[in-house]
């Protein structure tokens, strides 16, 4: 028993992860432990790691860590990059610095390019530069597909073309925490030699596992690469993943989780999830205009899938308000990071989500902003359920 009073219903955690675990995934992870050296753990590891290559549209291995993504992040540069090798990263927003972060601590050199935070890569710019680096010190191209901070996504294959462009022959890596699962994604066939992902947004998991999925290319590169290595080495995990196990403890009930998680997003086909994640968004993004407020993403062509960062209005902190929301209606709101802390809140639209759920957090959102006072006109809950009610979902994605 505890002194705190109950709130009847479901908690509305529309933050852009970790997202809603299914039942379905639930009931999978807990079935009782493993041995993590026996044949069933064996021919549940040889599965997934197998079944988790088509999520990521690649017939190159994916090395699963237990790690949250920030350990894939360290992986993709330790296991291809030595000591004071240059390194190409964007500015797209509060996970791009943090990645940049990463790489200085590791003795790497980050250029790192600039932008506002409100729109995706310019893969104009990327070219420009690499075509300046006529003695290919540039040794990776690191891009954030999705910047969960900001609410805007970018082009890869855009960014891919650029680099082939000018024929550079640096690593391209992607970083796809808040987009694999999400949006489409082609490891393969859009060049990208390492892609990294976590477990707790798109793949509507807990926290706790971390992807690689690697190229030819990028395994090559592990062979020559110097920088230190023990925990998140490539070479490790390969050779025991041959045989269906680990190098050490695996996230055992994770697995079974990703086990059950991949076969639903193949139930539902991905280009279908794809097409709901859009649908979402947009009627996301209608009830924030209906409001009267504006989007923090400036492109459209740049509009997240998983995510819409509002700005609040002048003289008035996003915190408060989610604040407000959080006590009143039980509906966590994702904050504002770094240079947008206090300025922005962001509604998640990612995971095991529909058209009812949107519609509750967005009337959540509305009845906050009536609640803490914040200036807006009425009617965004209106105006997503009649983006929703208008077309079929596949009329919607035929739209597209």
């Amino acid at each position: 028993m505890t002194n705190e009073t109950r709130n009847a219903g479901r908690h509305f955690l529309q933050i852009p992860g970790p997202t809603p675990v299914p039942d379905r995934i639930h009931r999978a992870m807990a079935q009782p432990i493993l041995d993590h050296r026996g044949p069933e753990f064996q021919r549940l590891a040889l599965r997934v790691l197998a079944n988790v290559k088509s999520i990521f549209k690649t017939r190159n291995p994916v090395i699963i860590f237990p790690s949250s993504g920030t350990g894939a992040w360290e992986a993709a540069m330790v296991n291809t990059l030595s000591p004071g090798d240059h390194v190409l990263m964007v500015e797209t927003g509060q996970f791009a610095t943090l990645w940049k972060n990463m790489a200085v601590k590791l003795g790497l050199v980050p250029e790192f390019l600039p932008t506002d935070w409100r729109s995706g890569v310019d893969a104009a710019q990327v070219e420009a530069r690499l075509a300046e680096d006529k003695a290919h010190k540039i040794k990776a191209v690191c891009i954030v597909h999705n910047e969960t901070a900001t609410g805007c996504r970018s082009d890869i294959k855009a960014v891919r073309d650029a680099m082939d462009a000018v024929n550079h022959p640096a690593l391209l890596m992607v970083d796809t925490i808040s987009s694999l699962a999400v949006m489409d994604l082609r490891h393969d066939e859009w060049g990208i030699d390492v892609t990294i992902s976590g477990s707790q947004k798109g793949l509507m998991l807990p926290p706790g596992l971390a992807f690689t999925a690697v190229s030819d290319k990028a395994l090559a590169a592990s062979k020559t690469a110097k920088l230190a290595r023990a925990y998140f080495h490539w070479d490790d995990m390969l050779a025991n993943n041959a045989n269906g196990f680990f190098p050490y403890t695996p996230a055992t009930g994770l697995l079974y989780g990703l086990d059950v998680a991949i076969d639903m997003l193949n139930e539902e086909g991905l280009d279908n999830v794809f097409a709901r994640h859009e649908r979402l968004a947009e009627a996301t993004r209608r009830a924030v205009s209906a409001w009267g407020l504006e989007i923090l993403c400036a492109n459209p062509k740049d509009y997240s899938p998983a995510v819409t960062a509002v700005l609040m209005p002048d003289g008035h902190n996003a915190d408060q308000f989610r604040k407000a929301v959080l006590e009143r209606f039980d509906m966590s709101l994702g904050m504002g990071l770094g240079k947008v802390a206090g300025k922005v809140f962001r509604i998640g639209h990612l995971g095991d989500t529909n058209e009812l759920t949107i519609v509750g957090a967005l009337a959540g959102v509305e009845m906050g902003l009536t609640l803490a006072g914040v200036p807006h006109r009425a009617g965004g809950v209106t105006a997503a359920m009649a983006y929703l009610t208008d077309k079929t979902p596949a009329e919607s994605a035929r739209a597209a």
